[in-house]
């Protein structure tokens, strides 16, 4: 019995192959006569290659309301199974972490975002990019890039607004019969900073898989991801509200000073007219020239409304003084008239008493043989003057 044990132990010694290094097990995958990288891992089997993908969104760096777009840095995992990769029987190693000069020699999928403006790779201080493999040939890709994306936004009711930018991914060359996207199913998009400081990132997001069709290469697999953005208003109220509510609150100011204060109230009036245009003006420097109308454009013109009609309710105001003020003064000539007329006949009828008693003096005197003398000069002077003032009053008052 012992010798059929020992016959057997030595029969497996014999039959157990030899488990290779890690360097062995990479040269030996990497072989050119079994392994080409220019074909998709599924190609000889007639069915696609499933690409499940997975977004870590690390930085949103800024949203640019003039060029609708905003920027992002991301992590871009990718993840497939690629059988010829396989090493379940060279070792017992679970996974193997590749450098970045074997990665070249390994078939990746030709993802892109396809609303991208801009996109650079990370190489500070080496490709930030990594690549491992596991046992049952499952390829887990990773890379970090800074994409400048595409977003069309709607601004009609900015600085109150809220934003939806898409995030989309499609493969450039292969068409759906050999590659498929698909997004990671627990986590597809996990995000590091929601704050921004003008926008805060919401937690939901919508997903969604795409197909781009074209009539002449085919029809390719897409994925698409929708970021909800919402507008910080803080910023509007301390840089935009306020300061156009103590502008227009300035422009009342007006109201209680007194009319005839002409300078300081025309002053005052053209100064708030003048700000509040400078304001709205800077208010739209950061907007593009869109062809509808905003919230802000609403909030500015009303605001410029108010100052500018404050400036012509002072005009109205001056000129029903002015005019209020001449009919006083005409009242008064005309009440002047009519005294002085009245004191006029007053003079007329004593001065016509006074000749009637001298002229009665002068018969008296004459009958009685006496010599009087003629009035004096002045007084015949007097009644002159007073003839004269008399007529010159009459004709003013005609004049009115």
């Amino acid at each position: 019995m012992d010798i059929i044990v020992i016959i057997v132990f030595f029969v497996g010694l014999v039959n157990v192959e030899p488990k290779l290094s890690r360097q062995e097990v990479l040269k030996n995958l990497m072989n050119n006569t079994t392994y080409d990288a220019t074909i998709a891992p599924d190609f000889e089997k007639d069915h696609p290659t499933n690409v499940t993908i997975q977004i870590k969104l690390t930085n949103l760096h800024s949203v640019s309301e003039i060029s609708m777009d905003f920027s992002i840095d991301i992590f871009l995992r990718q993840k497939w199974v690629d059988e010829r990769l396989s090493f379940e029987h060279l070792t017992d190693d679970k996974s193997l972490e590749l450098d970045q000069k074997v990665m070249d020699k390994i078939w990746v999928p030709d993802t892109y975002f396809a609303n991208e403006k801009r996109g650079l790779f990370h190489h500070i201080t080496v490709p930030n990019k990594m690549m491992h493999l596991f046992r049952n040939g499952t390829v887990f890709y990773s890379l970090r890039v800074g994409l400048t994306l595409s977003c069309v936004m709607d601004l009609s009711k900015y600085p109150l607004d809220s934003q939806t930018c898409p995030i989309q991914i499609e493969s450039y060359g292969y068409t759906v019969d050999n590659v498929k996207f698909n997004w990671e199913p627990m986590e597809p998009i996990v995000f590091d900073e929601k704050e921004l400081a003008q926008f805060t990132l919401f937690d939901e997001y919508d997903i969604k898989s795409c197909f781009r069709r074209s009539n002449t290469t085919g029809e390719f697999a897409c994925l698409l991801a929708e970021l909800h953005l919402q507008r910080n208003r803080g910023y509007y109220i301390i840089q935009i509200f306020v300061p156009s509510i103590l502008i227009v609150t300035l422009s009342w100011v007006s109201f209680w000073l007194d009319i005839d204060a002409i300078p300081a109230r025309i002053s005052l009036g053209v100064l708030t007219v003048l700000t509040m245009t400078t304001q709205s003006a800077g208010a739209r420097e950061s907007l593009p020239k869109v062809s509808y109308v905003k919230a802000i454009d609403v909030w500015m013109s009303v605001c410029l409304i108010f100052v500018f009609a404050s400036l012509l309710e002072f005009a109205y105001v001056n000129v029903q003084a002015r005019r209020k003020n001449k009919e006083n003064n005409s009242t008064d000539k005309k009440h002047f008239c009519r005294s002085d007329s009245v004191l006029t006949d007053r003079v007329k009828a004593r001065q016509d008493a006074i000749h009637y008693y001298l002229g009665r003096v002068f018969d008296s005197g004459a009958e009685a043989g006496q010599s009087i003398r003629k009035p004096r000069p002045w007084f015949n002077q007097i009644t002159k003057r007073s003839e004269i003032a008399s007529a010159s009053s009459d004709s003013s008052c005609q004049a009115m």
